[in-house]
């Protein structure tokens, strides 16, 4: 009886999550293996994967992970080569197997490691509102195996050095990937955040296009211009209960005060301010820029602020106008009632002059 030994066309092979791999093995020399038993373990040879014996495939032997994952490959059995073929790869596939040919009293086997790697599902940059610290920007990346190389790269493929890196692990064993980098000034035209798998070699990369007016200090601005209005309504409050618990330390009809042109006319302007830096960020940006999910963000935080000023100062408008009217209607009424008062002491005079006059 011929001897024989089963080699494998490699010793280490890479699928990928989701997709399918082929474990082959070949006898040698070259000869029919229709007759013999050909089975495959994962690890040890308490687990089996397939099993092929007098003539047919086995159901039913198989590890309960492998149920209907497995296809026997045999068009090439007649010259001793067999392959195994695995769909749907998880990461629970990785590892060492065996492929084992046995004739008789004689067998012999060969072992292959399968690693495992997945690509990612997808990689997004966010982009944080500009701070006074600089632009902060953050890669995030999920569903790679096993743990990926990443890195920001600048517009000539160096390394860019990160602010922080941090890895999780979900349940299936998958790793996801978060890089963030914090930009001052606009040294470069675009930065790129490279992902790469240390298994496969492969990667992915997105990259970031920074425009000029991401770096400009207007930020600042709408930051004093809200302080300022706030600082504002806040001394508008503090009178307004000045006024009404009847304090005097101001001096002042503070109702009257701010009921004068030049208080409405501050209203006005601090208003018209924070509105145009509004509109100015509004119109920098349109729909197709990368960035405008970013500046939209933003605005509608802004709207909100602008909107709840001005309905506040619509309210206290309408307020003064109505206290001014009530007081306007009171001090007519008075006037009016003083007037009759002045009218009654007259005639009661010249009555009593008359009667005086009479007397006499």
């Amino acid at each position: 009886m011929e001897r024989w030994t089963v080699t494998i066309p490699t010793g280490h092979l890479v699928a990928t999550v989701g997709g399918k791999t082929e474990l082959s093995c070949q006898l040698s020399p070259p000869q029919s293996a229709e007759h013999m038993e050909v089975s495959w373990f994962k690890g040890d040879r308490s687990r089996l994967v397939h099993l092929y014996r007098d003539g047919h495939e086995v159901k039913g032997k198989a590890a309960q992970e492998y149920v209907d994952r497995t296809e026997f490959v045999k068009e090439a059995i007649g010259e001793g080569k067999v392959t195994l073929r695995i769909h749907n790869i998880s990461i629970s596939d990785s590892g060492l197997y065996q492929c084992s040919f046995k004739d008789g009293n004689f067998s012999d086997v060969a072992s292959m490691n399968l690693s495992v790697a997945a690509l990612g599902l997808g990689t997004q940059i966010h982009i944080q509102a500009p701070s006074a610290n600089g632009l902060k920007v953050e890669c995030d990346s999920g569903g790679w195996f096993p743990q990926p190389e990443m890195e920001w790269r600048d517009s000539k493929g160096e390394v860019v050095p990160h602010s922080s890196k941090s890895y999780a692990q979900d349940g299936s064993g998958l790793f996801h990937v978060k890089m963030t980098l914090l930009l001052r000034n606009k040294s470069q035209d675009h930065v790129v955040c490279y992902i790469r798998n240390p298994l496969s070699g492969k990667g992915k990369q997105i990259t970031l296009i920074l425009n000029d007016s991401l770096f400009l200090p207007v930020h600042i601005w709408l930051i004093i211009l809200i302080s300022v209005s706030f600082l504002i309504l806040f001394v508008i409050i503090l009178c307004f209960g000045c006024q009404c618990f009847k304090k005097t330390e101001l001096r002042c009809d503070f109702i009257h005060l701010l009921n004068s042109i030049a208080a409405q006319a501050m209203c006005f302007v601090c208003f018209c301010l924070m509105l145009s830096i509004y509109l100015i960020f509004r119109i920098r940006v349109s729909i197709p820029d990368p960035f405008f999910s970013l500046y939209n963000n933003w605005i509608w935080d802004i709207t909100w602020m602008v909107l709840v000023l001005m309905l506040f100062y619509f309210a206290l408008i309408y307020f003064l106008y109505l206290t001014v009217k009530g007081h306007i209607k009171t001090r007519r009424m008075c006037e009016n009632n003083r007037q009759r008062c002045n009218q009654q002491d007259a005639d009661m005079e010249n009555t009593t002059q008359e009667m005086i006059r009479v007397l006499q």
